[in-house]
């Protein structure tokens, strides 16, 4: 069986229990909070879920790169409990694409944001939080798995009855989702809620959009794409890290949408790549409307933001 399609269904399994720990430490109303930079907060749910991801994960693909927000060597002190060993059986059932099928275990790259919009997290907006595993070969994203811990908060009051899981591979599709087409009058963006700045705003005018969603996560933005709800996610910044999109990007381009940098360059997720997305983030609901939305993007925008080649990222 395709080791990739393994770590897949046992990402969709660990994701499950990376979010019944994100709940318990809410629940708890203990979220021990640590500023590590400006706007840029971990939690202790951010951590435990990240032990609990790279434990998992870990033990049963040794060979397997992973790559977590929160730093190296977390699978060190993660608690037996924290450390799951099932594989989906829906995910088995698939039959992954012909050029994936032979993928070894130390060929796979997996980047790991165990909460995405923890600032989000701390103030209530629950339905921005997301956990995130992306599995990139040769330096492309390829399959993916974002679990919304607690999806439709707002209606199920059982906190440990909320939450969504969805998976994808490139050239198989994505599970777990109803992919809808957004529609055809008007143009959404949907950008940064928290992290906003001239340069920004600057790409978004220029685009001329009739709405803008303003939200936290990366995952989330790329859900609203994938559920109709945007056209465009719009980001000229580098304050996106590859763990951010790495899921995300897999997912929807499995679901027939496309991400890349702001010059329209390939993001590249290779071992020893740079973190931070350098040339920013720009993604389309549908994969034939990104070279439209590149050529709006302001020259002065361009400039602004670097064009690193292989470092980061890497011509479509």
């Amino acid at each position: 069986m395709s080791t990739l399609l393994k770590a897949v269904a046992s990402a969709v399994v660990t994701v499950d229990s990376a979010g019944r720990i994100i709940k318990e430490v809410l629940h708890s109303g203990s979220l021990g909070i640590v500023d590590k930079a400006t706007d840029d907060l971990q939690t202790e749910a951010d951590r435990s879920a990240q032990k609990c991801i790279v434990a998992s994960l870990g033990k049963r693909f040794p060979k397997m790169k992973i790559i977590g927000e929160e730093g190296p060597q977390e699978n060190l002190s993660a608690k037996p409990e924290w450390v799951v060993d099932g594989l989906d059986e829906t995910v088995l059932e698939e039959t992954i694409p012909t050029q994936l099928t032979d993928v070894r275990e130390e060929d796979i790259v997996c980047w790991v944001d165990p909460l995405d919009g923890t600032k989000e997290y701390t103030q209530g907006l629950l339905d921005h939080v997301t956990v995130l595993v992306g599995f990139a070969v040769e330096g492309r994203a390829v399959a993916g798995v974002v679990h919304q811990p607690f999806y439709n908060y707002q209606k199920e009051k059982d906190i440990f009855q909320q939450g969504r899981t969805m998976w994808g591979i490139v050239g198989l599709g994505v599970r777990g989702i109803n992919v809808r087409v957004p529609p055809a009058n008007g143009f959404v963006v949907t950008t940064t809620r928290s992290h906003s700045s001239p340069t920004i705003n600057a790409c978004i005018d220029s685009m001329k959009p009739t709405e803008i969603i303003r939200v936290g996560g990366a995952g989330h933005k790329v859900l609203l794409l994938m559920e109709g709800e945007a056209h465009a996610y719009v980001f000229p910044s580098p304050g996106c890290k590859k763990w951010d999109t790495c899921a995300p990007e897999a997912l929807l381009v499995a679901a027939g949408g496309a991400l890349t940098d702001i010059h329209g360059n390939a993001i590249q997720y290779h071992a020893h790549v740079d973190h931070p997305n350098w040339g920013g983030v720009l993604a389309a609901a549908k994969k034939d409307d990104i070279a439209s939305y590149l050529r709006q993007v302001p020259k002065k925008v361009r400039d602004v933001l670097p064009v690193l080649g292989n470092k980061s990222s890497g011509k479509l």
